[in-house]
């Protein structure tokens, strides 16, 4: 490309500069100087395609092109900007002095509030908990990898540690987002000795999100430590709480399971609150619904926070407070709990606060 060239390209940008900074002037709006930019120097605006020519200008022509180049992108850009600030306050002022507010109209009526079926759940099972004489303990979202995982028997190649299933603040620090309300139980063995009789309640966080999963979600999990205990007080424990909880003599299996911190382990069951056993569709002609997991405290966790295994034993249990409150008021979609429809929940019983 000749200096001709580079003669018609300084003149083409010339005549862009003039044009651009006449219309943006006269821009009668944000929408019609948002259409100007756009035109002008957008991604396919005049200035870019113009630009284009850059590439076929010789190596000594290209740095001077380029630049007068960005001198006028940059004079069209500081017009467009300053144009911009004088429409939006033209814009606000009209506004202003358009719009008025009758102050003597009455006001809207406000809806009274109520809690959240979650946390409606949550307080029924710490009230029927309480009455048992577990204790309610509290602890904090950000957990050591220690009390999230290798204090409860977790081994280093578990899957459950993966990025896919937990949420990590830090590598280096080895801090995730707790994946359980079981390092609770962790800090209050620390903190005390035999006999423990505690529950933690509080949220959750696992890198999942369907119907029935959350990425944040809300967990109460039990804890007895004594010198004789034995699955009979567990399974005790977990039918008295069915039947108060949904109020009808539920029958409640254990179904022998595995999991890293409980050995024997079991999934808990209960009568289908529904068909109360006779089979229907939501729990698929079993008779039986899935609530939570349980066990006899693991020896190994016992070694974790210095406890001595030949004098003491212990269970453990835990559940997903939305999957009870989602079987109580029946709920087919778990992420209706979080979307902020006010109205979705009128249709639930009015729990004042």
């Amino acid at each position: 490309m000749g200096s001709g060239n580079l003669d018609n390209f300084e003149k083409n940008l010339a005549l862009i500069e003039k044009r651009g900074l006449e219309l943006i002037s006269h821009a009668e709006d944000l929408q019609h100087l948002e259409t100007l930019r756009v035109e002008l120097f957008g991604k396919k605006g005049e200035l870019t395609s113009l630009m284009k020519q850059l590439g076929q200008m010789s190596h000594e022509e290209r740095p001077v092109a380029g630049q007068k180049a960005n001198a006028i992108r940059e004079a069209l850009t500081k017009s467009y900007d300053a144009r911009a600030v004088r429409l939006k306050q033209a814009s606000i002022t009209k506004q202003l002095e358009t719009e008025r507010v009758d102050v003597s109209l009455p006001a809207r009526e406000v809806p009274q509030s109520f809690e959240h079926p979650v946390f409606r759940a949550q307080a029924e099972i710490i009230s029927i908990l309480r009455a048992c004489g577990f204790v309610v303990e509290m602890g904090p979202e950000i957990e050591s990898e220690w009390n999230n995982f290798d204090s409860l028997n977790f081994p280093p190649n578990h899957p459950s540690r993966t990025m896919q299933d937990t949420f990590y603040v830090s590598r280096e620090e080895k801090l995730v987002l707790r994946t359980h309300t079981s390092p609770v139980q962790i800090r209050s063995m620390l903190r005390s000795k035999p006999p423990v009789r505690m529950i933690c309640p509080g949220r959750v966080y696992r890198a999942d999100y369907d119907h029935t999963h959350s990425p944040m979600f809300h967990q109460v999990e039990g804890l007895l430590v004594d010198e004789d205990v034995h699955m009979g007080d567990l399974k005790g424990i977990l039918q008295y709480l069915v039947s108060e909880f949904f109020g009808s003599e539920l029958k409640v299996r254990l179904r022998p399971s595995f999991f890293p911190f409980t050995e024997p382990s079991a999934e808990v069951d209960m009568q289908c609150c529904f068909c109360k056993g006779a089979g229907c569709r939501v729990c698929k002609s079993t008779g039986w619904i899935e609530i939570g997991g349980c066990g006899m405290v693991d020896p190994e966790v016992f070694k974790s926070v210095n406890y001595d295994i030949d004098k003491i034993r212990g269970f453990a249990f835990g559940m997903g407070i939305e999957r009870m409150a989602m079987l109580k008021y029946s709920i087919e979609d778990l992420r209706s709990f979080y979307e902020s429809d006010y109205r979705y929940f009128l249709q639930f019983p009015r729990w004042l606060v």
